[in-house]
């Protein structure tokens, strides 16, 4: 499965009166991962931009399993599960560095859009970025299947 990782580290300010990372910055750092995600395929958000294309987020899902502190180090995977004419999703996990542990998982789905958030035909306008997240979805998609 074609995956793309990035790393952070826990600030203290990333983290709750309980001491453990508050959960509204797990979606900080997935869209840090998708960012990145962007950048290593050829495309970073700032290119994107001026075409106009927009990736506006329409839904997030989380799933909390366990929680990260302070200082850890944190590696967030990002890949492409789903691709139409107007919408991509990303999935994402966040585990502990050192232990592999699985800590959040989730997506995010996005509408593309121009620069005034009306939706575009991403295979018309920008049919590069449109053919290269499709392959790898395609790829994930394969090594998925069941093997005969």
């Amino acid at each position: 499965m074609k995956k793309f990782y990035t790393q952070v580290r826990v600030l203290f300010a990333d983290t709750d009166a309980m001491g453990i990372v508050y959960h509204g910055n797990y979606l900080r750092w997935f869209e840090a991962g998708r960012n990145e995600f962007l950048r290593e395929i050829g495309f970073p958000y700032a290119e994107l931009e001026k075409l106009p294309v927009w990736l506006p987020l329409a839904a997030a899902h989380l799933t909390y399993l366990a929680p990260a502190r302070y200082d850890d180090l944190l590696e967030i995977t990002t890949w492409p599960s789903r691709l139409t004419y107007a919408t991509v999703r990303m999935n994402y996990e966040a585990r502990q560095k050192e232990s592999g542990e699985l800590l959040v998982k989730g997506y995010t789905d996005h509408a593309i859009t121009d620069d005034q958030l009306k939706l575009i035909r991403a295979k018309k306008i920008c049919p590069e970025v449109y053919e290269t997240i499709q392959k790898i979805v395609e790829e994930n998609e394969a090594e998925d299947a069941p093997q005969p």
